[in-house]
């Protein structure tokens, strides 16, 4: 087996055990977790939103200065993984607002490491691109201005 076809079995097999484990909450309990749904013991708000501190956003008025703030945040933390058009190392988000909730964006970047544990729609992108999200020590208000950046690039694009 060549290196690269052993890199593509070891994820395969994470990917596997990651979705064998189920990532259910400690205890595992339905009333716990808010109506947990089949999906790996996740509730529904989980699902559309993602697990982590946000729960839901009120975005308004796209704020320019705030889009400003995080294009600098994203070329420092975001660019070295991510590009808005093209697949880079991990995937494009030029068009991920019309993908995902603006919560499960922040979501993954505030939470990267449970999301991937636990989440289905994060598990599958594991497994195409074969490298998780790092954590980067982000605060919510630099993941709250990468947001509003991505959400200036997807209204430039007219989308």
């Amino acid at each position: 087996m060549n290196r690269r076809s052993g890199a593509v079995a070891t994820v395969a097999m994470v990917v596997w055990m990651l979705a064998a484990c189920g990532g259910t909450d400690a205890g595992g309990d339905a009333a716990a977790t808010g109506g947990a749904t089949p999906e790996g013991g996740l509730t529904a708000a989980q699902l559309e939103y993602g697990i982590g501190p946000i729960d839901r956003l009120d975005l308004g008025p796209l704020d320019a200065a705030l889009a400003e703030q995080g294009k600098q945040v994203f070329n420092l933390k975001c660019f070295a993984c991510h590009r808005m058009e093209d697949r880079y190392v991990g995937p494009p988000l030029g068009e991920v607002l019309e993908r995902r909730t603006p919560e499960f964006v922040m979501n993954m970047m505030l939470n990267p490491a449970e999301m991937v544990e636990k989440h289905p729609v994060v598990k599958e992108m594991l497994a195409q691109y074969m490298n998780p999200m790092p954590f980067q020590n982000m605060t919510q208000d630099e993941a709250r201005a990468v947001l509003e950046y991505l959400r200036s690039v997807h209204e430039e694009s007219g989308s």
